[in-house]
């Protein structure tokens, strides 16, 4: 399949034209073709200098395929074919497009959910192995199931070192803590930021245990390559500029669909790509993954292979490297730097500081509808009086280029089950799955507002839109969803369990938000099953 970039609507097809053209003209095209890291200005050259080696990705990453295949075959002698990845941003978004597209199963762990970390565990322990990725290792999420893991495996009479695969940088603390435990390492391109390692040892690794072919991924990112280089017929090169200009014109609301794609997942991959590296200095492009049902005259419409104002199709392998020149592309148009995330350490030292505490500060609920909780102030007046007022409010107050966030600190392969209803008819369950969906929320409060409403889980978002919450424009409006764990895990070696640091990282963020003035409310779900019944019910009712 050819990678190619298609502009349909015929305004921003001239915007970016001229964008192009004037991009062409001073050599961008080439200098960033050959890793120019003064492209973003004086401040970003440092940072830049040590994050472009993804350009290379196609051709470097064909060293670890021999290292990584016997890590395959070792794999299969053993009969471990539940392949787990405890990664955090980067480090999952990526496998998981890859082995979702490819069609081979991958359980990901980027939660702190004790729910969902307990059914990984209890899933073929004893076929399990372990893939834990991190440019450091000092992702306090990816630490902690490491340690869990470490600790089952002991438990069930398995050696970690048999069952645990490290991807690391070279020279990182956790190269060395492997090193000492005896766990295989595959060393990534540390010239690489997190999110623009898909095609570097972080995507492939886990990708490779799946099942997923690998080499074909890079086939057909080099495939694309070359254009990169050219002033015509460069997709990364018209992609970018269109993100650019339509964002410098007020359409800075980037609608990712991807209905009739064959390759599945890539908008939550995007998503983390032009949010994080985008929504800084109070400027930025905010994707909202799925179709909106308010067509606003700020938001730009991306299809995956077909449809919308910009279309972009080609292999995966080739989308992962034209979306990522486009972002940095974008950045130059938009005045910043693209490789950089100065806001998202906010909310992991409030959450550093809430686990310091002998008790979370959870504050006094202003509300409580049956087994829902409301914590923080309601914007707008009078005081709400129940669950369907406090959505409306919220909905009221999104500022006129705003949006509204829904973060949800849940279990997201769970959270939004219907509860079994005995004696329930086959459409009345039929009904019941289709509205627990999490994505009816989003669809019920979107309906009820001409404005963008994304949805994101906790913490995963935390690595991905959380730098733009916090450093685009603030006109954000914010929806945050905590839940009671019925069962918890201990994280060995630390003071606190999953459930502790779960919440933690919502509180934490949330201060991170209120901080800044923007309106922002907890809803906490004191029986879960209960609470999101009532929670889908009162969207309804608004």
């Amino acid at each position: 399949m050819t990678a190619s970039v298609t502009i349909g609507n015929e305004r921003l097809a001239e915007r970016a034209a001229e964008t192009v053209k004037d991009l062409v003209a001073t050599g961008f095209h080439q200098a960033l073709a050959n890793g120019d890291p003064g492209l973003w200005g004086p401040d970003a050259q440092a940072e830049a200098a040590v994050r472009l080696g993804w350009l290379n990705l196609p051709l470097t990453s064909r060293e670890l395929l021999p290292e990584i295949g016997k890590l395959v075959e070792r794999a299969r002698a053993q009969g471990l074919d539940h392949v787990v990845l405890a990664g955090m941003g980067g480090s999952s978004l990526a496998p998981e497009v890859i082995t979702t597209t490819a069609d081979v199963p991958l359980t990901v762990l980027d939660t702190t959910d004790p729910g969902q970390v307990r059914r990984a565990l209890a899933d073929r322990l004893e076929r399990t192995i372990l893939v834990v990725a991190s440019k450091s290792g000092g992702t306090v999420e990816t630490d902690s199931h490491r340690r869990i893991y470490e600790q089952a495996f002991r438990e069930a009479g398995i050696d970690p070192a048999e069952r645990i695969v490290v991807v690391t940088d070279p020279g990182s603390p956790l190269e060395q803590a492997a090193i000492e435990a005896g766990y295989p390492v595959i060393l990534a391109d540390p010239n690489v930021g997190g999110r623009y390692s898909a095609l570097s040892a972080f995507g492939l690794v886990p990708s490779a245990l799946a099942g997923a072919d690998i080499e074909k991924l890079l086939d057909d990112a080099e495939a694309v390559r070359p254009l990169l280089a050219q002033a015509e017929g460069n997709p990364g090169l018209t992609l970018g500029a269109a993100l650019g200009a339509a964002a410098a014109a007020g359409r800075d609301k980037l609608v990712l669909e991807d209905s009739l794609a064959e390759i599945n997942g890539l908008p939550d991959w995007i998503e983390q790509l032009v949010a994080e590296s985008t929504g800084k200095q109070g400027r930025g492009i905010l994707p909202v993954v799925g179709a909106d049902p308010n067509d606003t005259d700020d938001e730009l419409v991306a299809g995956i292979e077909s449809g919308g104002d910009v279309t972009v199709s080609g292999p995966l392998g080739a989308q992962f490297l034209i979306w990522e020149y486009a972002t940095a592309v974008a950045g130059r148009v938009i005045g910043i730097d693209p490789f950089n995330q100065p806001n998202v350490a906010e909310s992991k030292d409030n959450t550093a500081k809430i686990l310091d505490r002998a008790e979370p500060p959870t504050g006094t609920p202003v509300l409580v509808d049956g087994p829902v909780e409301v914590y923080g102030e309601v914007p707008g007046s009078p005081a709400p009086k129940d669950l369907s007022e406090v959505l409306t409010a919220l909905l009221e107050a999104i500022p006129e280029r705003g949006y509204l966030a829904v973060m949800a600190y849940l279990d997201r392969e769970a959270a939004f089950d219907a509860p079994h209803a005995e004696g329930a008819s086959f459409e009345e369950m039929t009904d019941a799955w289709s509205a627990a969906d999490p994505a009816t929320l989003r669809g019920l409060l979107a309906v009820r507002t001409d404005r963008p409403v994304t949805f994101g889980w906790g913490p995963r978002f935390l690595h991905s839109t959380g730098q733009y919450h916090k450093g685009g424009p603030q006109d954000g409006v914010f929806l945050q969803i905590t839940g009671a764990n019925e069962t918890d895990v201990e994280v060995p070696g630390k003071p606190y369990t999953l459930g502790r640091l779960q919440l933690a990282q919502a509180l934490g963020d949330l201060g991170a938000l209120a901080d800044r003035g923007r309106p922002a409310v907890r809803l906490h779900l004191t029986d879960r099953a209960a609470g999101v019944a009532r929670l889908l019910e009162a969207a309804r009712e608004v």
